[in-house]
């Protein structure tokens, strides 16, 4: 695969505005390497603290952390924090160039960002080349070689947009509904077809041929929500749709979207929301909202 963002390496070394609180990038950049003597370890680099992303296009390296051995080949990216425990070089059993971009920057702000991802993911992962990041890294690379980084708060905005996207890739995928097994698909269609007069949890698991717990279990797993918090976002929404829509009172839309009583629905509705339903409907001294997303 041929290299398509520029070589080098691009450095930044932005003035600090007291004022505001900025993202820190530190280097970006593109290389092929085909020689053995690449290698860094992550306890003699004092450039720290930093964190590293570097991303192999084609080609092969070794990442080593941990006591893991990792093979960073094309589509795999590996995740340092520096100063740490790991080491990073180039397969000495590769038969090509080894062709990565990286990404090097402070921890200021996304900490929390990187631990996350890495978290769930771990140290060395896969990204498909037309994910959402990696377009972003590659346009970086191209914007630094450019020339067009031109002051710390583009810096920073491509930093945050960086891990934003990072984070956002590993939280959709493992919630997107094609990743579901075929009875949480099942069990999912039924609460949004069958939110107004829906069984007991007991009885959906039953429905879909598995013991409750192991459902509930499984089905927070793979949507992000407990089968009843799912039920009730589908609820509210739907209550969202039929207060802008309609002079129905509030009694007649609990009962429409499966609620006991009015007031049992309203406390579900401000849990939510932050609202009751009169407020959403009406705006009050709020905005006047359409709708509410929340995840």
């Amino acid at each position: 695969m041929s290299l398509s963002v520029p070589k080098g390496t691009y450095g930044f070394r932005f003035g600090e505005d007291h004022e505001l609180n900025l993202c820190k990038l530190y280097a970006a950049g593109a290389d092929v390497i085909t020689t053995p003597s690449y290698y860094w370890d992550g306890l003699e680099r004092t450039d720290g603290p930093l964190l590293k992303f570097q991303y192999t296009l084609s080609g092969e390296g070794i990442y080593e952390s941990n006591g893991r051995t990792y093979r960073v080949t094309s589509g795999h990216a590996f995740l340092a924090e520096i100063p740490s425990s790991h080491r990073y070089y180039y397969s000495p059993s590769a038969s090509e160039p080894w062709h990565f971009i990286f990404l090097l920057f402070r921890p200021d702000l996304i900490t929390a960002h990187w631990r996350k991802f890495v978290r769930n993911v771990g140290e060395v992962t896969s990204l498909p080349m037309d994910s959402a990041p990696i377009r972003l890294l590659r346009m970086i690379v191209t914007d630094a070689a450019a020339g067009r980084i031109t002051d710390a708060l583009i810096a920073s905005s491509s930093v945050y947009q960086f891990m934003t996207e990072l984070v956002r890739l590993q939280t959709t995928t493992r919630y997107h509904r094609q990743n579901w097994s075929a009875p949480i698909r099942q069990a999912v269609e039924y609460i949004e077809n069958d939110y107004a007069s829906m069984i007991s949890m007991d009885q959906l698991a039953e429905h879909i041929s598995m013991s409750k717990y192991h459902f509930i279990r499984t089905f927070s797993a793979s949507t992000g929500f407990t089968p009843g918090a799912y039920l009730t976002r589908v609820r509210i929404e739907k209550a969202m749709e039929v207060l802008r829509g309609t002079s129905h009172s509030i009694e007649q839309i609990a009962t429409q979207v499966g609620y006991s009583s009015g007031s049992y629905f309203i406390k579900a509705f401000r849990s939510l929301t932050g609202l009751t339903p009169g407020e959403f409907r009406s705006g009050g001294e709020s905005l006047v909202y359409r709708k509410l997303f929340f995840d």
